[in-house]
């Protein structure tokens, strides 16, 4: 599957219901989902891979994942709600997913999870909660190698310092973030914001 092709297959996906504000609930846009997905998989993370999808909500990165060829997708997703709409996703695209309702500090989790070669996230930024990105990182680099992550733009330093014992920011790429209004609070129709997507390799 081309570039395209899997932005525009993504961008069919349903979104959240009843979106959460506390949780951050934002769908990741097809295009930046896409850019991250296709950079992974050209650097061989995703094709025949055991891949994870952390705060996966309606599923667009894990769903992507298995349409470029993972052997293996999971979800990892606290609200019920998101994950039945992320199943409903996976089954409109044929994609084979499994989704697990979880919160991110499970201590069960990696169990759960499983062997895992790669894994993909859009963590909360901590606007709502401060450092609500950090669970997520800590599951990230414990779980698999390679980790591809979105974080606000600007956050790399925070993340080299968060990560230094236990990973290295192996690549950088900027990128937008596009967020239609979704809750009461925006006062703009679309908010476009600068992003960075990491790529996170586990030290041996």
């Amino acid at each position: 599957m081309k570039l395209k092709q899997l932005e525009m297959t993504l961008q069919k996906a349903k979104g959240y219901e009843k979106p959460r504000p506390s949780l951050e609930q934002y769908m990741t846009p097809a295009p930046l989902a896409a850019r991250m997905l296709y950079h992974a998989l050209m650097k061989g993370d995703i094709e025949g891979k055991n891949v994870c999808d952390l705060g996966s909500g309606t599923g667009v990165l894990a769903i992507g994942a298995a349409l470029l060829g993972a052997e293996s997708v999971k979800g990892v997703e606290k609200d019920a709600n998101a994950v039945t709409v992320a199943q409903q996703n996976a089954a409109l695209f044929g994609a084979e997913v499994e989704f697990i309702t979880a919160d991110i500090i499970d201590t069960t989790l990696p169990e759960k999870i499983g062997p895992c070669d790669t894994i993909v996230m859009n963590p909360p930024f901590g606007a709502q909660k401060v450092h609500a990105d950090r669970p997520f990182i800590d599951l990230a680099v414990r779980t698999a190698p390679m980790v591809y992550s979105i974080f606000n733009a600007g956050s790399t330093p925070f993340v080299k310092a968060f990560i230094r014992k236990r990973a290295e920011v192996a690549e950088q790429v900027g990128s937008a973030f596009a967020i239609k209004r979704t809750f009461a609070f925006h006062t703009r129709d679309v908010l476009e914001f600068e992003v960075e997507i990491l790529r996170l390799v586990r030290k041996q």
